[in-house]
């Protein structure tokens, strides 16, 4: 029981913020333009900003762990090799981007943060996680909805490059990371005022995330592409991690670093999925409708991971 209520405790405060954005959309204090405009903010500023905190405070003398890095690293490149494989399954090849990204990518930047800080009261295995996952996670991304355009809108291979390098060197999240990156190599100081200017505005990505997705679940909208969507969730929330965490254990990762792999493979499939998707030309019904059943179903499946591996008491 006292497992079941550890679990319990780390996951439930994340969804039941998405759970008061949908209370807010309901009451009409939130609507589609003003959880848009939440959502942009925390893609393009919060969150962008929190990445930056994190990574630019990290100790590469003392805190840096490569070998967690470099774990996070391969499993992401492994599931991503993957997911890319399953998709040709999908007979429409305009569908085959949306499905890749909604299978492998996840929410691991603002859950993982959130998570962690709830469990151990630390982000730093999560910034580290980051570091080996989310630029892989958007380049990829950008790669497979460039490449995998709907029929009609598909670019000649010079144009598919340039577009491609374009939307890597031009995403915020990206930017934040290697901009913490310099810094941290840099050896500066981090000056009071802008430590906590940082903190201020990177503290806002994850209650603003959470609401504002829960705010944009929209169950009208599960109906379309509910098959693949189906199929990629189930492959996002369950499949990874029950491929993937046998290795991790096998490779000796316990404690925070196990839980921080563990949130990495089973957290939902995150909302700039949907953004992203719409940006590069595709209808992003795909994508909004996994998003959504991730993001329901991840209240359950995550916690059951959590669970398991807290009754197994190597987290």
């Amino acid at each position: 029981m006292d497992d079941l209520v550890f679990s319990l405790n780390a996951t439930m405060p994340v969804f039941l913020l998405m759970v008061f954005g949908m209370i807010l959309r309901r009451l009409r204090v939130i609507d589609d333009v003003f959880a848009s405009c939440m959502n942009a903010f925390v893609f393009h500023v919060a969150l962008p900003v929190l990445l930056f905190g994190d990574i630019s405070s990290i100790d590469f003398g003392t805190g840096w762990d490569g070998r967690f890095v470099a774990a996070c690293f391969a499993i992401t490149l492994a599931s991503i090799a993957i997911v890319w494989m399953l998709s040709f399954a999908i007979r429409k090849k305009g569908l085959r981007g949306e499905f890749i990204q909604s299978a492998y990518r996840s929410s691991a930047a603002l859950l993982g943060v959130a998570l962690m800080q709830n469990m151990y009261g630390s982000s730093e295995m999560a910034a580290l996680m980051i570091v080996g996952a989310v630029p892989l996670y958007n380049i990829v991304a950008v790669v497979a909805l460039t490449a995998m355009k709907p029929e009609g809108k598909q670019d000649d291979a010079r144009t598919l490059v340039k577009r491609s390098l374009r939307g890597i060197v031009a995403n915020p999240i990206i930017a934040g990371i290697a901009a913490g990156f310099v810094f941290a190599l840099s050896g500066l100081p981090m000056p009071p005022i802008a430590q906590s200017l940082i903190g201020s505005i990177g503290g806002l990505a994850t209650p603003l995330g959470l609401i504002a997705m829960g705010a944009m679940f929209d169950l009208r909208r599960a109906a379309g592409q509910i098959g693949p969507a189906a199929a990629a969730s189930l492959i996002k929330l369950v499949g990874l991690a029950a491929l993937f965490l046998p290795v991790a254990v096998a490779c000796g990762f316990r404690g925070e670093e196990l839980a921080t792999i563990a949130v990495m493979l089973g957290s939902p499939t995150t909302v700039s999925c949907f953004v992203m998707a719409r940006s590069f030309g595709h209808e992003g019904v795909l994508s909004s409708t996994a998003t959504m059943l991730t993001t329901l179903g991840s209240a359950f499946t995550l916690t059951g991971i959590l669970f398991i591996l807290r009754t197994l008491a190597i987290v």
